[in-house]
């Protein structure tokens, strides 16, 4: 049984997908398909840059998404016949799951994504939030010394992605992510390392993000996933089409539990995950939680051939 898998933002480069969209139509005709809904060259953006261009949040988004359904698209059209058991996505990458099964389309989803992004950019002025990856202390003790310093200085810091029993990020107000740094580090994290992001994504201070996009869902109509996702904010697999707009606005406030989505892959009994985008991302993290998983990373021609080969 296989799985299907979709990374989120921090996985781009400059020219993704533009492989897969010369030697495969069907992906050639997603990023067109995205272009026409957006009214500007996404394409190019991700084919050519500038790289300062597709960083900005807004444009990192529907990037991501369209590469990674270009890529899924190129591999229907090989294996039309292999319907995944389940299908999970690491943040934005819910929403890419989330039209590889169906429940919405890409134009929908293309422009949703977009002014995610743009709501996630201005909910906090820039350089007063702040991210960091922790290495080297298990998830309670983040979470113990994150509450004790929101409560001393009264500022928010909050695990955001639980990535690995080895790395989670957290994010908040920048004085009080530095804080918390200084304390994880005392209490034997191996490392804490500043990421460069601008805005603290996944934590509290993303609620009038999850406001706006609250409106924007409003005007979708959601489908019956052809497959159940696993939600980033419950760990859970949902095929309830009435769930899916509340789970993508809780989304942008909670924290990613991609530990539990992986382990909840392998208790469902897949054996074999297909992540479709750029980088390796997934592949890496699902290593370090459960090495009997298979993840085949599918990001250009060559390595969509070699996952079709070992399927």
């Amino acid at each position: 049984m296989v799985a299907f898998l979709f990374p989120g933002q921090g996985s781009q480069i400059v020219g993704m997908g533009q492989a897969i969209s010369l030697a495969y139509p069907s992906a050639r005709m997603v990023f067109e398909e995205a272009d026409e809904a957006l009214g500007f060259s996404l394409s190019s953006m991700c084919f050519e840059g500038p790289e300062d261009q597709l960083r900005r949040t807004e444009n990192t988004q529907p990037a991501i998404l369209t590469t990674s359904l270009a890529l899924f698209a190129a591999f229907r059209s090989e294996r039309p016949d292999l319907a995944p058991k389940l299908a999970a996505g690491h943040s934005l990458g819910e929403w890419s799951a989330l039209v590889a099964v169906s429940a919405l389309s890409l134009k929908d989803a293309v422009r949703s994504v977009k002014a995610r992004g743009r709501f996630m950019q201005d909910a906090v002025p820039e350089g007063e939030g702040a991210m960091s990856a922790v290495l080297g202390l298990t998830p309670e003790q983040i979470t113990e010394i994150c509450a004790a310093v929101e409560a001393e200085l009264g500022s928010v810091v909050r695990p955001a992605n639980f990535n690995s029993p080895e790395q989670i990020v957290i994010s908040g107000a920048r004085s009080a992510v530095e804080r918390a740094g200084t304390k994880l580090e005392a209490a034997g994290a191996k490392k804490v390392v500043p990421l460069p992001v601008s805005a603290p994504f996944h934590c509290p201070l993303m609620e009038p993000a999850a406001r706006a996009l609250s409106a924007v869902l409003d005007e979708l109509t959601i489908a019956k996933p052809s497959a159940p996702v696993i939600s980033n904010v419950t760990a859970e697999p949902n095929q309830d089409p009435a769930q899916v707009k509340r789970l993508l606005v809780e989304q942008v406030t909670a924290p990613v539990r991609w530990i539990e989505t992986v382990k909840g892959l392998s208790g469902a009994g897949i054996t074999t995950a297909l992540e479709f985008g750029p980088g390796k991302v997934l592949m890496g993290l699902g290593r370090r939680i459960d090495r009997a998983l298979k993840v085949l990373p599918i990001e250009d021609p060559d390595s969509l051939k070699k996952a079709l080969e070992s399927l």
